[in-house]
């Protein structure tokens, strides 16, 4: 396994990536409301990202047919956006996003709710959210990867949801996905040892029952397998001789 260092040019290209991408969050957040297509936002997703003169880095990846992914309810991630899909009151749509600004990467996702939802759908988007907090609360420089691992777990199961173990998170750079792989939930090895400089994509996916999941027949769409409902939290962060930085929160 080959973690990359970042030179500080290199996180200085990181934090301008993770900047727009923190921007056209908020704004694509801000947008959501009963009654627009999942395409619709994949469509704003695009225009914004062009428009801050950054390269959506999910559109054709692999295949992929859309810049950002929107996965509704039941859906864990990779949802396809599709025009006859029309988001509706109480909803909870996820959105999965990323772009490339002079050859780097940035990688985030956050769960909205549409309208008003459930007690129980506003707590797992809470929890989702405040897991990923709970794992970089490890992710200091001396420390090993899997203590990240290991604080998500532990804040999540006092709450009984499952921690989608088929799909983990990545380190970043100027490849969307690089070295480590980084599992939300416990591990018996320690992992890497973490050094200032490594830049990684910590996304918590949490499902309201099991962790287990489906994909559906189109190739990329994510279920929970009970079909319960599923919160996605992410955000690219650089690891420092301190506290960690999150370079995709204004």
């Amino acid at each position: 396994m080959a973690v990359t260092i970042k030179s500080a040019r290199e996180i200085e290209l990181m934090r301008e990536a993770g900047r727009i991408l923190a921007k056209v969050h908020e704004e694509l957040g801000a947008a959501i409301r009963p009654g627009m297509s999942t395409l619709e936002i994949d469509e704003l997703g695009e225009k914004l990202i062009r428009g801050y003169g950054c390269v959506p880095n999910f559109l054709h990846y692999n295949g992929y047919p859309a810049s950002i992914c929107v996965s509704v309810n039941e859906e864990v991630v990779h949802g396809i956006p599709r025009k006859h899909h029309i988001l509706k009151e109480g909803d909870i749509v996820s959105l999965d996003a990323g772009l490339i600004y002079k050859g780097y990467h940035s990688d985030a996702a956050r769960t909205h709710a549409v309208g008003q939802i459930s007690a129980e759908a506003a707590k797992l988007i809470e929890v989702t959210r405040q897991s990923f907090f709970e794992g970089i609360k490890m992710a200091k420089s001396g420390n090993h990867l899997y203590d990240i691992s290991a604080a998500i777990d532990a804040y999540v199961s006092q709450f009984g949801y499952g921690i989608v173990r088929d799909l983990v998170g990545h380190g970043i750079g100027t490849q969307l996905h690089e070295d480590p792989q980084i599992p939300n939930f416990a591990q018996k090895r320690k992992g890497v040892r973490l050094q200032a400089g490594m830049t990684l994509a910590i996304e918590p996916m949490i499902n309201a029952g099991t962790y287990e999941v489906d994909w559906l027949d189109d190739g990329w769409t994510v279920v929970s397998r009970d079909r319960s409902l599923s919160a996605h939290y992410e955000n690219t962060v650089l690891i420092t001789d301190g506290e960690p930085e999150i370079l995709t929160l204004l």
